[in-house]
């Protein structure tokens, strides 16, 4: 049992690490649930079932994800990188497809638990997930074209966060989103690009033979314009959803600070670009995502109710 246990606890450290997957899956998932109550014209305090049910099925979601990859990626993995947890034989890929199906168990009590209509959002991110898994049956030619590949898998992130502003909005009695919560899901999306790009750009010591990195597609500069583009495109989108919910002008200072630092970040790998400095990016990109939710949904409703009570 100890040696089970202990394969498990290394695969997470390795593949899905939980301590820098919490503080963004439950930015993410109180946020939607917060922004969510403000674009309807509710302003009260999440309910503590909601807030449960949106951060366990997002994380769950997340790791459905990095299973997903683990089976797409598995030839490449056992080609080129055989040092990750799979090639190695830490974990088995009938391991993670019991762990991926356990999961979503948990997510369909879960959603049957809170709402039973959250299911029909469930089985369509499911599917959606699956479309991925088989790289929606034209591995080929996505991958001929990273853009559009990016893209493709990246979409999965709306539709994550619209079930976890579902556990609000559908659980209120609404049988569509409310009008304006599109903006907040352009966000997720927009989010998820900063992120995969910030991820995927290194510097040119650490490239690896066989690992499709942004850096090697565009250039150390094209990957930096491309991730600071996608930073200018979030900001818009997050200003966009702030003015659905009456807070532009703090959000408008959130971003301009955010801005600046995500400028400087970039101008200062650009100038060194020493080993590990990519790391830069990555972690600029999680500061940027957990701060831009939290100031888009949580903050503004957690301002508004002691402003209520004061």
């Amino acid at each position: 049992m100890d040696g089970l246990l202990n394969r498990w606890v290394a695969y997470q450290r390795e593949r899905f690490p939980l301590a820098a997957h919490i503080p963004l899956v439950a930015a993410f998932s109180a946020s939607a649930v917060c922004f969510s109550s403000l674009v309807r014209g509710h302003v009260a305090a999440p309910s503590a079932a909601a807030l449960f049910v949106a951060f366990v099925t997002s994380l769950l979601f997340f790791l459905q994800l990095r299973i997903a990859d683990e089976f797409k990626d598995r030839e490449e993995d056992a080609r080129f990188r055989p040092y990750r947890p799979v090639p190695r034989g830490l974990v088995t890929l009938g391991e993670l497809a019991w762990v991926g199906t356990v999961a979503g168990v948990v997510q369909l009590l879960l959603a049957l638990w809170l709402h039973p209509s959250l299911v029909w959002l469930l089985i369509l991110t499911w599917v959606y997930l699956a479309l991925m898994t088989r790289e929606f049956f034209a591995a080929r030619w996505l991958k001929a074209h990273p853009v559009l590949y990016m893209t493709s898998h990246m979409l999965i992130l709306p539709l994550v966060d619209l079930y976890a502003t579902a556990c609000d909005w559908r659980v209120a009695g609404l049988s569509d989103p409310p009008v304006g919560l599109s903006w907040f899901l352009i966000v997720s999306f927009l989010n998820g690009i900063v992120v995969e790009i910030g991820r995927k750009t290194r510097a040119a010591a650490d490239e690896e033979r066989g690992v499709e990195t942004y850096s090697a597609l565009w250039g150390r500069q094209g990957a930096v314009c491309g991730w600071l583009l996608a930073v200018l495109l979030t900001g818009t989108a997050a200003w966009q959803a702030s003015v659905r919910i009456g807070t532009r002008a703090p959000t408008a200072a959130m971003l301009l600070l955010l801005a600046i630092a995500c400028g400087i970040v970039a101008r200062r790998f650009l100038r060194t670009a020493t080993p590990g400095s990519g790391k830069w990016l990555e972690t600029m990109a999680g500061v940027w995502t957990v701060v831009m939710y939290i100031g888009l949904g949580a903050a503004p409703l957690a301002f508004t109710l002691w402003r209520s009570v004061r």
